[in-house]
C-alpha cells in the first residue's frame, strides 16, 4: 500500500479542486486517478487483464466528463460502460456471484430507473443500459472479495448520484460525494483485485507426508 502514495496525492488534489470548484486542479488530477492505479496493477500482475482494460476506459471517461457538454457526457458514459463490462468480465471469470447479490442489485436497478425515468428525458435509454451493466458489475464484485464488493457498491452509489444530477436532483455536497465514492471505488476494486489474484497465483504447498527412508548406497554399504 505504500506504493500507492501517488494515488493519495492525486486524489487529494482532485477533491480539493472539486471543493473549491477549480477547473485547473480537476484537469490536473482527475485524468491521473485511474492511470496511477493502472501502474500499480501492472506492477503486481505483470500482464494486462480485464481490470487493467477497465482502468484505461475509466481514464477516457474521466477526461470526457470534465467537458461540460451533453455529447461529452454520452462519450464518458460510453467509456464507463466499457469499464463496467471489463470489470464484469474479470469478476465472472474469477467466481460466480451469490444469487442474493445479483437479485438485490437488479432490484435496485429497477427501482432507481423507475424513480428517475420521467426526469431523464433523452438520457433514459442510455442510462437504462449503462446502469444495468453497472449493477451487474457490482453484483459480480460481491463474488470476488469483501474489498472488491465494497468498491463495486461505491461505484454504483457514485454513478447513481450522477444519474440523480442528470435528472435534476442534487444532494448537499454533491460533487464531493460523487468523487469521494468514485475514488474509493477505484482504489478498493484495484487493490482488492491485486490481493485476490496474488493469492490465486501463489502455488499450493504440497501435502507433507512421511519422508522416505534412505536405502543403502551401492558401494558404500558397511
Amino acid at each position: 500500500m505504500r506504493r500507492l502514495w501517488p494515488f493519495g496525492v492525486v486524489a487529494a488534489v482532485e477533491l480539493i479542486g472539486v471543493a473549491v470548484d477549480s477547473t485547473v486542479l480537476q484537469w490536473l488530477a482527475k485524468p491521473l486517478l485511474a492511470p496511477v492505479l493502472l501502474v500499480h496493477l501492472l506492477r503486481a500482475r505483470r500482464r494486462v487483464d480485464p481490470v487493467a482494460v477497465g482502468l484505461v476506459f475509466a481514464t477516457g471517461g474521466d477526461i470526457a466528463l470534465l467537458v461540460p457538454d451533453d455529447t461529452a457526457f454520452l462519450v464518458g458514459m460510453g467509456c464507463f460502460l466499457c469499464t463496467q463490462v471489463a470489470f464484469l468480465t474479470a469478476f465472472l471469470r474469477h467466481r460466480r456471484p451469490p444469487f442474493v447479490a445479483v437479485a438485490s442489485y437488479l432490484a435496485c436497478w429497477a427501482v432507481a430507473n423507475l424513480v428517475l425515468w420521467n426526469s431523464l428525458g433523452p438520457l433514459r435509454l442510455p442510462v437504462l443500459g449503462y446502469s444495468l451493466a453497472l449493477s451487474l458489475m457490482a453484483a459480480a464484485a460481491a463474488g470476488v472479495s469483501r474489498r472488491v464488493a465494497l468498491g463495486g457498491g461505491l461505484f454504483l452509489i457514485s454513478d447513481l448520484l450522477i444519474g440523480m444530477e442528470a435528472a435534476g436532483s442534487r444532494v448537499p455536497g454533491h460533487g464531493l460525494a460523487v468523487m469521494t465514492t468514485y475514488i474509493a471505488a477505484l482504489l478498493l476494486i484495484t487493490t482488492g483485485w491485486v490481493a485476490v489474484t496474488a493469492r490465486r497465483a501463489r502455488p499450493t504447498p504440497a501435502v507433507d507426508g512421511p519422508a522416505p527412508r534412505p536405502g543403502p548406497v551401492p558401494g558404500n554399504a558397511r
